[in-house]
């Protein structure tokens, strides 16, 4: 009888989000994104404070990367809830995946039913103000399913998104490919679909005019990796 409450139940939650998301397409060579409105202002706003109430963020050294050897303070704020016992590693460090709490519960249910794809994990980084910063990157790691995107949930202010070809990074880049720059609005839905992340590295720049905070959501599907194996360590300050 449980069982069948709580089918209701969750049958409810997605219920509330069956209207279609109108899906924005952007493409480059290797690269394969929907950007969408999920969220209406007056939701998102709730949303936000809802997760600045609930999100217990990493402290001490858990708030730290390793880069060369050395340990270094994060630009930015983060957390990582998920189910029981997931566990995500990089940048030296590896972190147990939080309870999921109710309102992140409910954001991952309607990414799930505007997406079609199910997620079971959710790294969370909150930036303060536009000092706030994560460096270029590619979510590459082992324990990612490489055939689930990545959904990224943006809440807060508004903040450029830039992403840029592997062979076209620094000044010798091997190939001429122009960088793809988006604004993730408040509210708003990025689908990073295979194989961006293996060709494209993606970065949130500085941006000092910017003086309020943005709490961002990646809802991943990690997968149990053998013993042995070591996941690819690619995160940067």
């Amino acid at each position: 009888m449980q069982n069948e409450e709580d089918e209701e139940a969750e049958l409810e939650v997605l219920a509330e989000f069956s209207h279609p998301v109108p899906w924005q397409k952007i493409e480059a060579q290797g690269l394969d994104l929907d950007y969408a409105l999920l969220f209406s202002k007056e939701e998102a706003d709730a949303l936000f404070k809802q997760l600045e109430e609930e999100v217990m963020y990493s402290t001490g050294e858990e708030a730290k990367v390793q880069v060369f050897g050395k340990l270094h303070n994060i630009p930015r704020r983060q957390a990582t809830y998920g189910d029981a016992g997931l566990r995500y590693t990089y940048s030296g460090r590896t972190h147990l995946a939080c309870t999921w709490t109710p309102t992140l519960e409910y954001i991952r249910d309607a990414v799930t039913n505007a997406t079609g794809h199910t997620f079971n994990f959710v790294l969370i980084n909150r930036y303060r103000d536009g000092e706030d910063h994560i460096g270029e990157h590619r979510d590459d790691e082992k324990e990612l399913d490489p055939v689930c995107p990545i959904a990224s949930v943006s809440l807060g202010a508004a903040r450029d998104f830039v992403l840029r070809h592997r062979d076209a990074r620094g000044k010798r880049g091997a190939r001429r490919l122009e960088p793809v720059k988006l604004q993730l609005a408040h509210g708003s839905l990025l689908l990073m679909n295979p194989p961006t992340n293996t060709f494209w590295y993606h970065s949130l720049p500085v941006r000092k005019k910017v003086r309020l905070p943005r709490i961002n959501l990646t809802f991943r599907r990690i997968l149990l990796i053998s013993r042995g194996e070591e996941p690819a360590n690619v995160w940067s300050l």
